[in-house]
């Protein structure tokens, strides 16, 4: 009797919740912001770490915490959102090296338009500014009926399978040599006494794969009814607020609705405008460019 008249107190509690929040976005100017902590995990032994020192790890994954590690502001109202890496003042020496150049990588503003399915995204490249512009990404969701508590909200589970991007780094995995043929494997021992000296160094590229899809599972929550969410998420009855996808999970620390200074939610308009995949293209043949350089670099030092 005990456990029905909770149930009973905290459906009705959720319930008065929702229909307040949609009082609240019932107001004409009625804004959002919400903060995000993502974290993407990275498994040193599986690329080469098991032979390190444990000091050493430790120390290679503070350096690498400042690429692993972002903190993401989600401003919003009904039809509208820009989702973009709060600023910074980065450690010195931080700029440089292994993690300036992934800098390339790094998404910059993106603004969603739920109302148009328009999607924009403006992107730094290697110097060069890009526009990409395109339709929003619509994911076939899946209700599970499970749910949780984040924070003062009740949040429901959902989950889609969702096409990866071809130069998505932060999915990247080691090819698994487990299902290379066992004759192969020994026969590549077997020769490599003797083809040692004429090698080059083994290409990075080659030894990584980024999977077709991947399964996202995220918690969004009825109590603010706007079709939003983190990055390129969206497409559900209420604000998501935590998204995880292969070794990356995205979790909403603070939501502050109406705040006292409103922020235009404006669309980025400088750069080169290209679709999604025309931007894809650009970064396979610089990625490709650099594979070639840095390839005939090593194979002219192993001459020398």
């Amino acid at each position: 009797m005990n456990n029905l008249r909770s149930k009973l107190f905290k459906t009705t509690a959720c319930w008065l919740a929702i229909f307040a929040s949609t009082v609240t976005l019932a107001q004409q100017d009625f804004q959002g912001v919400a903060t995000y902590q993502s974290k993407t995990t990275i498994d040193l032994d599986k690329w080469g770490g098991e032979k390190m020192s444990p000091e050493r790890k430790k120390m290679i994954m503070e350096r690498m915490k400042s690429m692993f590690e972002k903190t993401f502001i989600l401003t919003f109202n009904r039809t509208e959102s820009t989702y973009k890496e709060e600023e910074k003042l980065g450690a010195p020496g931080s700029g440089g090296g292994f993690g300036g150049m992934m800098g390339s990588f790094t998404p910059g503003i993106q603004y969603k338009n739920v109302k148009d399915g328009e999607f924009l995204q403006d992107q730094e490249f290697f110097g060069k500014q890009f526009l990409i512009k395109d339709k929003l990404e619509k994911l076939e969701w899946k209700m599970t009926g499970e749910t949780k508590q984040i924070g003062q909200y009740m949040c429901m589970k959902a989950t889609a399978i969702k096409k990866v991007d071809e130069m998505d780094f932060s999915n990247m995995r080691r090819k698994n040599r487990d299902k290379e043929d066992k004759e192969e494997q020994d026969e590549k021992v077997k020769d490599s006494s003797e083809t040692a000296s004429n090698d080059a160094p083994k290409d990075m590229m080659d030894e990584i794969e980024i999977p077709e899809d991947i399964e996202v599972v995220v918690w969004y929550t009825m109590q603010i009814p706007v079709n939003q969410g983190p990055g390129e998420f969206w497409g559900l009855p209420g604000l998501i607020l935590e998204a995880s996808s292969g070794r990356t999970t995205v979790l909403c620390s603070k939501i502050v609705l109406n705040p006292g200074e409103k922020e235009e939610i404006k669309k980025p308009t400088k750069g080169k405008e290209v679709t999604k995949q025309e931007y894809t293209d650009i970064v396979k043949q610089k990625v490709e460019e650099m594979r070639e350089m840095y390839g005939g670099r090593n194979r002219g030092q192993r001459r020398n």
